[in-house]
């Protein structure tokens, strides 16, 4: 896999951003990608708000409409075959309604479901509750998968690796990558890219990943605060040595993306768009790259292109994804 080129400062000036290349259909056709990780409903109850309970001091909804939207994992899966890859989605979720229904949205959207029910789950919902385009209040439902069903997810993890060409590991902290070090062994053994989109402060699970890709907030939580772009090189130096990633890939928000690894440090500006919604833009990023790495294109190139896919999502309202059309529109 192509690294980055060294570059004299990590962050240069602004200036044009690197040229967009611009793949076959064919080519991300034929891309394998496997997400595995934790998957949730995100519910919306949307409805007006006339007047206050007279039992509390809180607004009542009078709910007039509700919509069901892959979360998590789930929607990392689906980013990937809007782009036209063949995704797979390895997960736990209960035999309730919830996971009911994204088995039924999972199927909408084009990913190939592999999916371990849990009897004694119940499927993660965040429950958001909307009046006037304004979040009223969020809900969440969920507990941790069973041992066993942990264990039959690890078995068919074996059995799918091999037909795969990019492994995508999407943590959200709910209990399905309990795994996580025995899934990433086994990939890099079998000669598979290995991506992370990490949560919480243990990274020593994710040793051996290939890259791993946090946004600011979630690299602080493991290396602390830095004070310079100096200091944030060593620090992500010393990491990235210390749990033999290949690359890490610092999301910057307004300030783009920051490639590190051994090579030194490639640094691609934001796409200047209005930005309405950033909910979601992570798991297009770490979409793009997957398929992209999956579609043969060098570390480089794939990063350009979920550079821009991150630039056009964050144009639209919500959890939303970008198609084949889009991300190679001609710019203007």
């Amino acid at each position: 896999m192509q690294t980055a080129r060294p570059a004299t400062s990590p962050i240069p000036a602004a200036g044009p951003a690197p040229a967009v290349p611009v793949v076959p259909r064919e080519r991300l056709a034929a891309a394998r990608v496997l997400v595995v990780g934790d998957v949730m409903l995100d519910r919306y109850w949307f409805g007006d708000v006339n007047r206050i309970s007279p039992e509390a001091p809180v607004p009542v909804v009078h709910v007039q409409r509700q919509e069901d939207r892959l979360g998590g994992a789930a929607n990392v899966a689906r980013n990937a075959a809007a782009l036209g890859a063949q995704a797979g989605l390895l997960c736990v979720v209960g035999r309730d309604e919830p996971g009911e229904r994204i088995v039924e949205l999972l199927q909408v959207s084009g990913v190939a479901p592999h999916l371990e029910r849990d009897p004694a789950l119940s499927t993660t919902i965040k429950l958001r509750v909307l009046s006037r385009q304004q979040q009223l209040l969020r809900m969440d439902f969920e507990n941790m998968p069973t041992h066993e069903a942990l264990l039959a997810g690890l078995a068919r993890f074996d059995a799918l690796l091999a037909s795969q060409d990019v492994v995508l590991l999407s943590d959200y902290a709910k209990g399905g990558l309990t795994h996580v070090t025995q899934m990433i062994e086994k990939a890099r053994a079998a000669g598979k890219p290995v991506l992370v989109d990490p949560k919480g402060d243990d990274w020593e699970r994710y040793r051996g990943a290939t890259l791993i890709t946090p946004n600011r907030a979630e690299l602080r939580e493991v290396v602390g605060q830095w004070k310079s772009e100096e200091d944030l090189l060593a620090r992500v130096t010393a990491l990235r040595t210390s749990l033999a990633l290949e690359g890490l890939l610092l999301t910057r928000s307004e300030e783009g993306m920051t490639l590190f690894t051994a090579d030194g440090e490639l640094h691609v500006p934001a796409v200047a768009r209005e930005v309405y919604d950033v909910s979601g833009a992570g798991d297009t990023v770490i979409a793009t790259l997957a398929v992209m790495l999956g579609a043969r294109l060098s570390l480089v190139d794939a990063i350009v292109l979920a550079n821009r896919a991150a630039g056009i999502v964050v144009g639209k309202l919500g959890t939303a994804t970008v198609d084949y059309e889009e991300l190679f529109a001609p710019a203007g």
